[in-house]
Parts: structure tokens; C-alpha cells; sequence
């Protein structure tokens, strides 16, 4: 058996288009939507993410304003930017890039992201909103997990689903996420006591853990759909995700790829995001 490729590309590519076509239509109302990216930080891997947003959101019609203070910022200096960037009524979508210089926790900067621009679900007051069922903006590489199964068709009511990883940006949302779309939710993290023996029962694995090919085929059950939320760059230059992929394509029945898998889709989703800020 070798599994089948849950590939984002053609998916994020359908995003793309009807964003570009509302985008159209706000710009010929009047309204140019806007995306503010704040960045402090030298790091290659973040730059050339963010050089990647602001390409996708230009090609669609979004002008994307890459906020860069510098790997000295203070913490005032980027609460006073982001505070600044919530209050301006030409901007829709804020997003906080991180790393983040040292000493700068993320905690205290994004409950300052105006909800109503939280395009990737940041601030806790929109993770709260989320919680509650109020319709917020959910962090974007979480929903972008749901949104490609759903894609390619895997069904999720009922399963059972092992989700690797506890982050805020990820894992703890994608789980509610899961559990809105009535899957049962395991979530598996540093203190899981075997690891193994959740995830090999699992019908869908999800590795968000950002530890290079930390899962290997015997982590899955046969015929079980991975998706691999890791990009962990190489020495040379490449990118591997949190499972070794090459082990379990032979078991898997599906597999997101890395790069093209996720990845395409949670850029694709930050756009819709601003687009639905714009369109209130």
C-alpha cells in the first residue's frame, strides 16, 4: 500500500480565486482590503514566510503592509505598533509574526490585535469566542487542517482522531475544531505516557509538534490518514515535516505532503480571513 497524497495546492488555488474575485469587489465599492504583518525578528525561516504572504495576498488584490521593527524591538515599541495598526480603519487584518525578540513573550502582545482583525485567531478573546461557539476567526493553520480533510472528502463525524501537539496555535483549537465536526479528540503531547498506543488506534493522525519526523510508521495504524502540520528546514535548505514520510507512506492510506500540503491552504485561509474583516 502506499498512501495517497492529500495534497493543498489545487485547494489553496480554488481560496485564491474567490478571494481575488471578492477583493474585486470590495476595491470597486471603495474599500481596499489591507493586511498589516508585524515582524521583529532576522530570522530567515520567518522572513520568507512573510515574503510568501505578502506575494499571495498582492496577487489576489490584498495590500499587505510588512511592519518590520527590528530584531532589537522593545515590547512597548510592538504594543504600541500593534495598538496603533488595531485603531486604523484602513487596516483589516493584523497578524503578529513570531519569533519574537528575547525577553518579548507573545502573550502580551496579541490580546492588543482588535478581534474583529484577529485574522489568525491570536488574541485569547477570540480563542475564547471560538470555545463558546460565537463565530471568530479560528487560528488559520488549524483550520486549515480541517478544511483539507474535508477537501479530499475524509470524514470525520465519529472518528477518532489523535491530535500531536498542545499549542495555542494549532493544537488546542484544531481539537474544538475537530469537535464541532463530531470526531472524539485525543490530544497527545511532551507527557503522553505512549504515545504509540493513542496514535496507532487513531483513523486520523495529525503531527503538530514541530519536531522533524518525530512519527514513524509504527505511530499509524494501516490505512490511517496523516496530516503532517511540521515544517522543519534541513541543513540543506529543504524542508521535513513531524513524521518520517517516507516510512509512513507504506502504511498510511493518506498523507499530506511537506511542503504542499498544509502549508498553501493556511495562507489561502489568512486571505479569506482579511477579506471577511474587509467585508464588514
Amino acid at each position: 500500500m502506499t498512501a495517497v497524497s492529500l495534497s493543498g495546492k489545487d485547494f489553496a488555488a480554488e481560496i485564491r480565486s474567490e478571494v481575488r474575485a471578492r477583493a474585486s469587489q470590495l476595491i470597486q465599492l471603495g474599500v481596499q482590503p489591507k493586511l498589516s504583518v508585524v515582524v521583529a525578528t532576522d530570522d530567515g525561516g520567518s522572513a520568507w514566510y512573510v515574503r510568501s504572504i505578502a506575494r499571495s495576498a498582492e496577487k489576489v488584490g490584498i495590500a499587505c503592509d510588512i511592519v518590520d521593527l527590528g530584531a532589537d524591538a522593545t515590547a512597548d515599541a510592538l504594543k504600541a505598533r500593534i495598538s496603533e495598526l488595531s485603531r486604523d480603519p484602513s487596516v483589516h487584518g493584523v497578524i503578529l509574526q513570531t519569533p519574537l525578540p528575547s525577553g518579548v513573550q507573545a502573550s502580551e502582545l496579541v490580546g492588543l490585535i482588535d478581534v474583529d482583525k484577529d485574522v489568525d485567531g491570536a488574541n485569547p478573546t477570540t480563542l475564547g469566542l471560538r470555545m463558546a461557539g460565537v463565530p471568530a476567526f479560528p487560528p488559520a493553520t488549524a483550520e486549515a487542517v480541517v478544511a483539507l480533510l474535508e477537501h479530499h472528502e475524509v470524514p470525520l463525524e465519529g472518528r477518532e482522531i489523535a491530535v500531536v501537539g498542545r499549542s495555542t496555535v494549532v493544537g488546542k483549537p484544531l481539537a474544538h475544531l475537530l469537535l464541532d465536526r463530531n470526531a472524539t479528540v485525543t490530544i497527545c503531547h511532551s507527557r503522553t505516557k505512549d504515545l504509540m498506543a493513542v496514535t496507532s488506534r487513531a483513523d486520523v493522525v495529525v503531527a503538530a509538534v514541530g519536531r522533524a519526523e518525530l512519527l514513524g510508521a509504527e505511530h499509524v495504524r494501516p490505512g490511517a490518514v496523516v496530516v503532517d502540520v511540521g515544517t522543519n528546514p534541513t541543513e540543506d535548505g529543504g524542508l521535513v515535516g513531524d513524521v518520517n514520510a517516507s516510512e509512513i507512506v507504506e502504511v498510511a492510506g493518506a498523507l499530506t505532503p511537506v511542503p504542499g500540503g498544509v502549508g498553501p491552504v493556511t495562507t489561502a485561509l489568512l486571505l479569506r480571513h482579511t477579506i471577511d474583516a474587509a467585508a464588514k
